[in-house]
């Protein structure tokens, strides 16, 4: 039975509904900026986007009014059949949805187009926090959250079958969400280090010093070797231990970075050495005084080097070739500036020529020339900083973290776990949607095709993130009062 059903209407935060609204607006004035031609009759075309955003904002509107009408226990009963439902629907787009620039996720009916991904955001958020609601559901237990994570990899995987790597990466926001609910903050430092380890191992990979050494892997190593010191005095804080890794470490780097000076050879053998030793040190400790913290640092440590050497293979076997120059045009390994770089450019060059107070809607040159691609959908922040400029770019950006700090406030007051699960997963969602779709503009991250919520355009993103926060703000509406 839903709670306080006569007070559902009064309950709803209505905030997070003006700052919905506001958003759904101020994405269709940008759309309609960047799809301007110099004919102002063009915007209203039926057959134009900007239109066919406005049937969806329409659409979308009444979705939100139907999931505000159901009763709350609808969303938490009907879980994992909606979850089922939108997975099968997934393997089916795998198979049924055409080749389009090179993705099959997109659901052909007569002249309406569905990305089925974009849905499987909400499901995914439902089921996981239906698992995690369960009556003595412990989270961290080992075999509960590999429950977890295989609710969350499964729609993944389909969405990587589809070709859609962007859509794909969107779920590792559920890791923000498990950190809320007790998952160690050593998962996130291992996703950090990762990138940072892909990162340096890519950029200095070609790059040799004192003769034959591997810049690339000398870093990495030393970087894991002073991330394991540091653990061992965080977690345990053994000074000794500390102060013996450090001294013989640097002992020995020291010794054999004078060798390798006067008598080249490749240094990384005596540092993966060195790493070898700490870890049969930590092996060591955690026997003596039968503490498992040691052996969780050795592993840690084994992880990364084994993350390290693998970094080659995946870059090359794994990622497409497309993905492959993506990521070398971000680390400035390589400039193509009419291929892979062009739209990063180019986007930088439209937000510059905004300046602080923009050009004036509808009046972005490079915007209405067409030297923005996608400027409408993925690179639909470009239209603002050069119509809006530093001032209005500011302003959206202020917007989406008012809004997402609203969420996070709404999550933290429920009264379920299931609630409170499913908020955190959505506020989780949007920041990593935003985060990513602005440094992709701004050339800070690779361009991997995520759309800007509720500014992009897009009706299957639209009404997906609008099924993502209005089912929320019912299970918020319908909470017991404290």
């Amino acid at each position: 039975m839903d709670y306080n059903t006569r007070n559902n209407w009064t309950k709803v935060d209505w905030f997070t509904v003006l700052l919905y609204l506001v958003m759904i607006i101020a994405g269709w004035l940008t759309i309609c900026g960047a799809s301007y031609e110099f004919d102002i009759d063009k915007l209203f075309d039926p057959s134009g986007r900007p239109m066919n955003q406005l049937v969806w904002m329409g659409i979308s509107t009444a979705v939100a009014c139907s999931i505000l009408i159901v009763e709350r226990d609808f969303y938490e009963v009907f879980a994992y059949l909606i979850y089922g439902a939108v997975i099968l629907l997934l393997v089916a787009t795998i198979f049924l949805a055409p080749d389009i620039k090179g993705s099959h996720s997109w659901l052909v009916l007569g002249p309406i187009r569905l990305q089925p991904a974009e849905f499987a955001k909400f499901a995914t958020a439902l089921a996981v926090a239906r698992l995690m609601g369960t009556y003595g559901f412990m989270p961290m237990r080992p075999k509960n959250f590999m429950m977890i994570v295989g609710l969350i990899v499964l729609p993944m995987l389909c969405i990587l079958l589809q070709q859609e790597t962007g859509s794909a990466l969107v779920y590792f926001a559920f890791f923000l969400m498990l950190y809320r609910e007790g998952m160690s903050g050593y998962f996130l430092l291992a996703g950090v280090c990762a990138v940072a380890y892909f990162v340096i191992g890519m950029k200095y990979a070609e790059v040799t010093v004192l003769g034959c050494t591997n810049l690339g892997i000398l870093l990495v190593s030393l970087a894991v070797l002073v991330i394991t010191t540091v653990l061992v005095y965080v977690e345990r804080k053994n000074v000794l231990a500390v102060k013996v890794i450090a001294a013989v470490s640097g002992g020995v780097l020291l010794i054999g970075g004078v060798v390798a000076y006067f008598f080249p050879f490749d240094l990384n053998i005596v540092v993966l050495s060195l790493l070898g030793a700490v870890v049969l040190y930590l092996i060591g400790l955690s026997v003596k005084e039968w503490v498992w913290h040691y052996v969780l640092i050795a592993v840690f440590t084994l992880c990364s080097m084994g993350f390290l050497f693998s970094v080659n293979y995946v870059f090359n076997d794994i990622l497409e070739p497309h993905q492959q120059v993506r990521i070398k045009v971000s680390l400035g390994l390589k400039d193509d500036p009419s291929g892979a770089g062009y739209n990063v450019n180019q986007s930088k060059i439209a937000i510059g020529s905004g300046g602080f107070l923009g050009k004036g809607f509808l009046n972005g040159t490079q915007t209405k020339l067409k030297y923005v691609p996608e400027q409408d959908t993925d690179f639909i922040f470009c239209t603002i900083g050069e119509e809006e400029g530093f001032i209005g770019s500011a302003a959206v950006l202020i917007l989406f973290g008012v809004f997402i700090l609203r969420l996070v406030h709404l999550a933290e007051r429920q009264d379920t776990t299931f609630a409170r699960v499913y908020g955190y997963s959505v506020a989780s969602i949007f920041i990593f949607h935003l985060a990513i779709n602005i440094g992709m503009v701004l050339g800070m991250t690779p361009v991997i095709g995520i759309p800007l919520p509720f500014f992009s355009y897009g009706g299957s993103s639209l009404l997906g993130f609008t099924i993502l926060l209005f089912i929320f703000l019912k299970l918020d509406a319908a909470r017991r009062d404290r």
